[in-house]
């Protein structure tokens, strides 16, 4: 024994030698590693600054190591670091990386399926700007893969298929193409399966029904084709079956009856064609069915029954016919029941509501008859009701009057009769109320109305009578449609404390007595319509002040007196229409009556043919006068004369002057220049507006010009904006008489053209200063509250450009830059400057619409698709610029998958991630409009009109 011992210490201490020389060695490796990964990325908040080597790095940020001190864990999700990243990938003993939602971008590691293999589990690189094909590979332990929402292209690799211990497979979100490969199915330990929103096309293999492990399948949002496979109904443990948004045709196979786990079933937006098959009546553990927008047809089985713990129903936008089933009266827990746009016809059933849960009931645009149900708000919780464009017939329960949650209320278009009881006058939390179309009747007049929530009010077609409301007992009014009744009396001068009205139409009544003065108090006023009436006196003078008045019709009535000159000088007044009333003189050869149509004037007594040539007058100075006429004119002169001529030729002729095109001489040469607002013309000069055009004074640069921060000499600390026109010789010949036209615009949430000024050097035109700043830097930085205050105003601002002035004005290439925010959070909207850059879109701009690569027409679809693209941005604070999503839509393309996904965490902009749990409806509501607002197809998408009433509704779910 004792000569074995001198061998026996040798050995034992040359392996403790190896052991201590060895893990050393194993940890700077790591070490190592880790500082090139902190090197080669930028770390904006500093959340690495204690990465160095001063301490170990198992005590790093987001470090986590196991029992022998390695690198177990990597988590520095939502960190905002950027940059590209490699080294982390050959960590020895790495299990898993979590680096999403950051700005992290280039293309992915060669060897990142290799280097780690043999111990990574777990990998999420998601909500990043990853680029290029996803690296093959065969990570044998690898139990979660997510890449979703990045930039990958390419297709699918074959080598998916040997990822055997995959349990969680999302590739959501990229610009994938190609097929779905078969070998997939290879995966049999795969329990969650995303492929939604890239660019897959062919047929859903029907190898995928050997995942008997799958439990969710997200794959809408492609252009898969085919049939859905019967064999998906082999997937016994599936959840959550989504294949929305694709071109899948055929049937819904029966064999989806054997899915009992199934509790979210989405086939929407495809061309599935066939009724309902009866085995999905048997899946008992549904809560969501979604078929709409779909061919099916055949009628809706009472087999509905059977589905008791299903919430969401919706089957609208198909071709079912038949009754709707009575068995969905006995449904307790559904909560949203929309069938609207297919052929039902009968009645709806009796006891609808009374053992549901209802929040949302929409019926509309189908043939339905009867009276509406009287258990429809019996759970205390419904707050939309939607059943327009039916045959309904009967009054308006008295239970359902009383429904207090009740918010969003459209009946027009019906047989409704009877008179509104007093309890439906005062519904609390009603903004939107539409029951216009109908044979309703009685004194609205009479009742009283306090209804404080009250956005829009709909009654027109009906055959109420008597004196109008003079309140309805809410400060928040916008829209007011009292015509097509029998109302008369006078209107209300208390209707010039509806201060926040844009839209009042009392037009085919019998309404009498004078225009009351008051509702020049209404500054927000846009369109007014009065026509049709047995109105009487004078147009009141002081509508020239009107900020925003842009359509004026007071035709058919009894109106007599002169037109007021100053309403020529109104800068926001784009169409009139006084036809066929008593008016006498000279029409307003300004403004809005400079092109006035014939038909618009009819009817009277005037003349002013010789300053308008198409309004079909007689000229003023050829009318023969009667000795009356004479004495009238000699006694109108010596007033004038005596009392006015000095201030009428200030106000008027000088003010006129000011705004004509002028020419002046200056050491750059001759130029023209021009203001469209008399107030500015006072203001500022020539030489102001050329004095700032130098490099102290940028504000920013673009590719159609220059923006220059000027200053007046006249008035102080008063400040304008100036751009530079590149390519003076391009601009279209029309442009300047084009632009005067939107120098007159007014509207609170549009930046005023001010004026213009050109020579054979350059061009410039100039914009009222905002203070404030471009929506695109401070989104980032805005509660959802705020963020729902500034969608409305542009929402608004778009509706007035395309319903409200005629022709319409297009915004063209809309995007958050246009949009200027001011300390009160109010938006902006700085238009493109007509024939000039509203032509086309920069078909390299992430705003492009997708037919500019065709046609390269601005259209006002076009805007539209814009105002889409700012709505998702504001929702997920992403651009559409951003390298992630590329060119073109593939930011719409994410935001469908997401939508379609449901989790409001994966796509929420995470600074507003906290108003998530009380505003839940609204965000879903809003991302939907703004996958509307961004269809593929142009005449897919709604008019700004719906869009603002939409909206109003989402932002109030």
């Amino acid at each position: 024994m004792a000569k074995k011992e001198p061998a026996t210490c040798p050995m034992s201490f040359m392996f403790m030698l190896f052991f201590f020389i060895n893990i050393p060695a194993s940890h700077g490796q790591e070490l190592e590693l880790l500082l090139s990964f902190k090197s080669s990325i930028n770390n904006q908040f500093h959340f690495l600054a204690n990465w160095n080597s001063s301490s170990s790095f198992c005590k790093w940020y987001g470090i986590i190591c196991d029992n022998s001190s390695h690198v177990k864990t990597i988590q520095l999700s939502r960190i905002n670091i950027s940059g590209r990243i490699s080294s982390i990938f050959e960590l020895p003993y790495i299990e898993t990386i979590d680096i999403s939602s950051n700005q992290l971008s280039g293309q992915l590691y060669d060897h990142m399926f290799t280097s780690s293999s043999s111990s990574l589990r777990n990998l999420n690189i998601s909500n990043n700007n990853f680029t290029g094909p996803i690296p093959r590979g065969s990570p044998g332990r690898l139990e979660i893969l997510d890449l979703s929402n990045n930039m990958l292209t390419g297709k699918i690799p074959q080598e998916i298929g040997l990822f055997s211990s995959l349990k969680f497979l999302d590739l959501g979100g990229n610009s994938l193409v190609g097929r779905i490969p078969i070998s997939i199915a290879n995966i049999t330990t795969l329990q969650f399966l995303t492929l939604a929103s890239n660019q897959l096309v062919g047929e859903i293999p029907h190898e995928l029904g050997q995942l008997r492990s799958l439990k969710w399948i997200y794959l809408g949002y492609n252009n898969l084709t085919g049939v859905i496979p019967k064999e998906i109904g082999n997937l016994t443990s599936l959840n959550h079956l989504d294949i929305v948004y694709n071109n899948l045709t055929g049937q819904i196979p029966s064999s989806l009856g054997n899915l009992s786990d199934l509790q979210c079933l989405f086939l929407y937006q495809n061309r599935l064609t066939g009724s309902i098959p009866k085995p999905i009546f048997g899946l008992k553990k549904l809560v969501s069915l979604d078929l709409s927008d779909n061919l099916l047809s055949g009628e809706i089985p009472e087999l509905v029954i059977q589905l008791q713990n299903l919430e969401i129903l919706h089957l609208f936008s198909n071709s079912f016919t038949g009754k709707i089933p009575n068995a969905l009266t006995s449904l307790p827990g559904l909560q949203v029941l929309q069938l609207w746009s297919n052929k039902l016809t009968g009645k709806i059933p009796p006891y609808l509501g009374k053992k549901n849960n209802l929040t949302i009931l929409d019926l509309s645009t189908n043939n339905l008859t009867g009276n509406i149900p009287e258990s429809l708000c019996d759970s205390g919780r419904l707050f939309k009701l939607i059943l327009f464009s039916n045959s309904l017939q009967g009054g308006i329960p008295t239970r359902l009057s009383s429904c207090k949650s009740l918010q969003r209320v459209r009946l027009q278009n019906n047989h409704f009769s009877g008179e509104l009881s007093k309890e439906f006058t005062q519904l609390p939390l009603v903004y939107f109320l539409d029951i216009s179309s109908n044979n309703l009747s009685g004194k609205v007049g009479e009742q009283k109305w306090d209804m404080p929530s009250l956005e829009m009010l709909n009654l027109a077609g009906n055959g109420f009578f008597g004196e109008l409301p003079g309140t309805f007992g809410s400060d928040k009014l916008e829209n007011l449609d009292l015509s097509k009744n029998r109302f008369s009396g006078a209107i209300p001068r208390e209707f010039g404390s509806l201060t926040e009205i844009m839209q009042l139409k009392l037009s085919e009544n019998k309404l009498s007595g004078e225009i009351p003065e008051e509702l020049f108090s209404c500054k927000k006023l846009v369109s007014l319509d009065l026509s049709h009436n047995q109105l009487h006196g004078q147009i009141p003078a002081i509508f020239s002040e009107m900020p925003v008045l842009g359509q004026l019709d007071l035709s058919s009535n009894q109106l007599s007196g002169e037109v007021p000159r100053n309403l020529g000088l109104m800068q926001s007044l784009v169409q009139v229409n006084i036809s066929h009333n008593h008016f006498h003189g000279n029409l307003p050869f300004t403004g809005a009556f400079l092109s006035i149509n014939a038909s618009a004037v009819a009817g009277n007594n005037l003349c002013g043919g010789d300053h308008n040539s198409t309004s079909g007058l007689p000229p003023c100075n050829k009318l023969r006068s009667t000795p009356v006429w004479r004495f009238f004119v000699v006694c109108v002169l010596g007033v004038l004369v005596v009392l006015a001529f000095a201030a009428f030729t200030l106000a008027f002729v000088c003010g006129r002057s000011n705004l004509e095109l002028k020419r002046v001489e200056n050491d750059d040469g001759m130029w023209e220049f021009q203001f469209f607002h008399s107030n500015i013309s006072k203001s500022m000069t020539i030489d102001d507006i050329l004095s700032s055009i130098n490099e102290e004074n940028v504000m920013s640069r673009g590719k159609r010009g220059v923006l220059y921060l000027g200053k007046s000499s006249i008035v102080k600390d008063m400040k304008f904006v100036v751009k530079e026109m590149n390519h003076v010789d391009s601009i279209p010949s029309t442009f300047w008489s084009e632009i005067t036209e939107v120098g007159k615009l007014r509207h609170p949430n549009i930046v005023k053209l001010i004026g213009s000024c050109r020579s054979k050097k350059g061009a410039y035109v100039v914009y009222e200063y905002i203070e404030g700043s471009n929506l695109s830097e401070i989104l980032r930085n805005l509660s959802w509250h705020r963020r729902q205050k500034i969608a409305m105003g542009i929402a608004k601002a778009q509706r007035f450009l395309h319903s409200s002035c005629s022709p319409r004005i297009l915004v063209g290439d809309m995007s958050t830059e246009r949009v200027i925010v001011n300390g009160k959070d109010e938006p902006r909207l700085r238009l493109s400057l007509p024939g000039f850059d509203t032509k086309s879109f920069n078909i390299s701009s992430g705003y492009a619409v997708p037919e500019a690569t065709e046609s390269k027409e601005i259209t006002e679809k076009s805007d539209i698709y814009g105002f889409g693209l700012i709505l998702i941005e504001l929702l997920t604070g992403r651009s559409p610029s951003d390298a992630v999503f590329g060119v073109h839509h593939s930011i719409v393309e994410w935001a469908r998958y997401c939508y379609s996904d449901c989790h409001l965490d994966m796509w929420v902009d995470p600074i507003i991630r906290g108003h998530v749990a009380n505003n839940q409806n609204q965000i879903v509501e809003t991302m939907n409009l703004s996958l509307q607002c961004t269809a593929g197809d142009p005449t897919a998408r709604p008019c700004a009109s719906d869009v603002c009433k939409t909206l109003e509704s989402s932002l109030r779910l």
